[in-house]
């Protein structure tokens, strides 16, 4: 029984060492990220913009389009666009 203990234990050691390890992996991309959006904004581009435009590139081209007809739809309802051309 005790040596089923040590090998659970082994294990449990082993999966929270490797978790520890990704997450300071995590940190470093995500502090190489915050470098490489400096960098933008020191060149003058603007970092919000550069964010949205990463989430789009995300997304595939059905799911963009579908989103961007209903912002239109949106954006013409509380009068902020022309209303789309009804087709």
């Amino acid at each position: 029984m005790s040596d089923a203990h040590g090998v659970a234990r082994d294990q449990l050691r082993s999966f929270i060492e490797r978790i520890e390890r990704l997450e300071e992996e995590k940190k470093t991309i995500a502090d190489d990220i915050k470098d490489v959006y400096g960098e933008a904004k020191g060149t003058g581009f603007d970092t919000k913009i550069l964010k949205k435009v990463i989430a789009i590139r995300k997304q595939d081209k059905d799911e963009r389009m579908e989103q961007e007809a209903i912002l239109d739809t949106y954006l013409a309802a509380l009068g902020m666009i022309d209303a789309p051309d009804a087709e």
